[in-house]
């Protein structure tokens, strides 16, 4: 199993690298460490792998990144010395490779526990997100909780919060921010072809945590329209005194 495994892996790898930036869930690659630590910070082992599997029931495809860097090569196992988000994209293998199978999943934070888990928004069960600075989005989220808006999981890194949402496609997304009178910088969208940091991962930036925890269980999680977050998230960022800068 362990060498069909594998041939599987090199195979998956070999075919991102042909197709790079499509495909479904995966795990950014942790930040550099010989020691197996990042930015001071211990690596989350059995609950990011847990997570993982977790993720992986629900029908989001998953996937591990590259293994930490040299020491001395920055915070990232990347190529480039300066990325801007170490820990917190896909690398090797790339997103095409991703899959939901227990199998695999379990193989691969078998052999690396502590990678970061990204999920490719918008592929198969995925979900998509709405993300913006965190002040904002605080204020977006109370505002949407006393208007009477159900809301899904939400996800917060140090410095951003990201909505989930059920999967919207590019056009419809179009059609919602030229209803808008201006859509700050600062607002992001994690549709097709993207993709999101998930707790417990720990990237450069630190710990990503839920605001909003899935419920338990099995099931995938209910998630909102992407219509009931866009206009509470444009007001959060453009009503004066609210707004910030991006991040």
């Amino acid at each position: 199993m362990r060498e069909i495994l594998g041939k599987r892996r090199r195979l998956l790898s070999l075919l991102s690298g042909l197709f790079p930036g499509s495909g479904p869930v995966a795990a950014g690659r942790r930040p550099a460490g010989g020691d197996g630590t990042g930015a001071g910070r211990p690596f989350v082992t059995a609950a990011t792998a847990e997570a993982a599997a977790g993720f992986a029931r629900w029908g989001w495809p998953v996937l591990p990144g590259a293994v930490p860097g040299p020491r001395g090569r920055g915070g990232c196992s990347c190529p480039d010395p300066d990325c801007p988000s170490p820990g917190a994209h896909p690398f090797e293998p790339g997103l095409l490779a991703a899959t939901h199978d227990a199998r695999m999943v379990g193989w691969w934070w078998g052999e690396r526990p502590s990678a970061p888990v990204l999920v490719a928004t918008g592929e198969g069960a995925a979900p998509c997100a709405v993300s913006l600075p965190a002040v904002a989005a605080a204020r977006a989220v109370a505002e949407l909780e006393r208007g009477g808006t159900r809301l899904g999981p939400v996800v917060a890194s140090p410095t951003r919060w990201a909505l989930l949402v059920r999967p919207y496609s590019l056009e419809r997304l179009g059609e919602l921010l030229y209803a808008q009178d201006m859509v700050p910088g600062s607002l992001r969208f994690h549709g097709r072809g993207g993709y999101l940091a998930l707790p417990p991962s720990v990237t450069g930036q630190g710990r990503v945590r839920w605001v909003r925890e899935p419920e338990p269980g099995d099931l995938a999680p209910w998630l909102p329209d992407v219509e009931r977050v866009v206009g509470a998230a444009v007001t959060a960022l453009t009503r004066p005194g609210v707004g910030a800068p991006d991040a």
